[in-house]
């Protein structure tokens, strides 16, 4: 998979792309991660990417001019047209359901919005879906670029050394996951659950199914709502 970033802050991603399953991931060549600055885009003397809106208002708007050099510079050469996204608090939630939706494709670039919003000339041009974290307002889009690479990336079978961990966690089949256990068995007095260490797989399966939905009915009601 390659997943190609662009962000006028490009520093912002260095910790996190070199810790845990992302490092990983890149070192072993599961993905190939791009961290593209639009500044490079951008073509007067102080390498602005922002301008004031037409119309009047607070606020200042990215440039179109630094996006479309940028796209047409990562879309030189390919023969397809990789999922573009942008990052926008008007987008659609980002949930479980679109990580693996876009854990499925082979290249996605993820477009990080700043100030008061992108030129919607870019957007009609470019963008096939926008994509929100969450209803709140952040500086940039940056953090909701990084959730969306930490969410695909430990999807892909060859990043996590467990696949059926990632394939049990919550949100799976709608429910939040219930409580885990590991040593001591008896830390303090508090014990682990005796189902868990009968050797009844189907029992535990069972015991672990009633859980998720006990937990999503206490912390998450919505969920069971929804579905």
């Amino acid at each position: 998979m390659t997943i190609q970033i662009l962000t006028a802050f490009p520093g912002a991603f260095d910790s996190v792309f070199s810790q845990s399953i992302i490092k990983r991931a890149i070192e072993s060549e599961v993905v190939k991660l791009e961290i593209h600055d639009l500044r490079r885009f951008a073509r007067d003397k102080h390498n602005r990417l922002d301008d004031t809106p037409f119309g009047g208002g607070p606020g200042m708007v990215m440039k179109p001019e630094p996006l479309f050099r940028a796209m047409e510079f990562l879309l030189t050469g390919l023969d397809y047209k990789p999922k573009t996204v942008l990052m926008s608090p008007q987008g659609t939630t980002f949930n479980q359901a679109a990580a693996d939706a876009l854990a499925e494709l082979s290249h996605i670039i993820l477009i990080c919005g700043h100030y008061k919003g992108v030129d919607q000339r870019f957007i009609d041009e470019y963008v096939e879906e926008e994509l929100s974290i969450g209803d709140y307002i952040l500086t940039g889009g940056e953090i909701p670029a990084m959730v969306v690479v930490d969410s695909v990336v430990r999807l892909l079978p060859e990043a996590i050394s467990d696949i059926e961990s990632a394939m049990t966690d919550s949100f799976r089949d709608g429910l939040l996951e219930g409580p885990v256990y590991t040593r001591p068995e008896n830390f303090r007095g508090l014990k682990v659950p005796e189902i868990l260490l009968s050797g009844h797989h189907s029992k535990i399966a069972e015991w672990r199914r009633q859980q998720a939905i006990k937990t999503t009915q206490t912390k998450r009601p919505d969920l069971l709502t929804d579905n």
